[in-house]
């Protein structure tokens, strides 16, 4: 990661295994971000830390005066104020295409998170069967360009790649017809940034 002052004085608080703080830490691989990376669970929070997150929930960052929480608002943030590589498009309409389906990826599939982490058999069955199917039909898009709707990695595959990864963990299983969702993952998995920013819980999950 390049060297900066401003930049080292950074902080990112991530938990190992949370998909949202993996997203997070992909950006900062592709970016090269150089940040204080720091490992936090939930329920054992540093009390500054709690106390700057209402939520508690995992990823927060503290850049000298400022707080984010929440991974799309921290991973926005870098891609304005790191600006090489981009991982937007620059035109505006295509820029919105792109926030609409990080909205889509968070309310149809993140959203199932807790019922796929859960203990009800019902709710992880039918979380299951969601993406597993949503999957499915949108294979051919996954076929149409070397990354998700676009020639260029992006907000979307950083986004995407946490849950890809994580699918045989959850017991998820695609069929042949998802075989261009399967080469699309493996494509990103190779990358060099995602394999930076594994943690070593994460590389136990395959």
């Amino acid at each position: 990661m390049a060297n900066s002052n401003r930049r080292a004085l950074m902080t990112v608080y991530s938990d190992p295994s949370c998909p949202f703080s993996h997203r997070t830490r992909i950006v900062m691989q592709e970016k090269n971000i150089t940040a204080n990376l720091e490992d936090i669970v939930d329920g054992h929070w540093p009390e500054d830390v709690a106390a700057a997150n209402p939520y508690g929930t995992s990823p927060t960052l503290i850049d000298r005066d400022l707080v984010l929480y929440d991974a799309n608002i921290i991973i926005n943030y870098f891609d304005e104020r790191f600006l090489h590589p981009p991982l937007m498009p620059v035109d505006p309409a295509s820029r919105a295409k792109a926030r609409l389906m990080l909205h889509r990826i968070d309310k149809d599939w993140y959203s199932l998170w807790q019922a796929l982490t859960g203990t009800e058999k019902s709710k992880i069955s039918k979380a299951r069967k969601t993406i597993q199917e949503d999957l499915t039909v949108l294979s051919p898009l996954f076929a149409e360009s070397a990354f998700f709707m676009s020639d260029e990695f992006s907000l979307l595959d950083c986004s995407l790649a946490p849950l890809l990864w994580r699918l045989p963990m959850l017991g998820i299983k695609l069929s042949a017809k998802a075989k261009a969702v399967e080469d699309y993952a493996e494509r990103i998995f190779a990358r060099d940034s995602f394999q930076a920013s594994l943690s070593d819980v994460e590389r136990e999950m395959r």
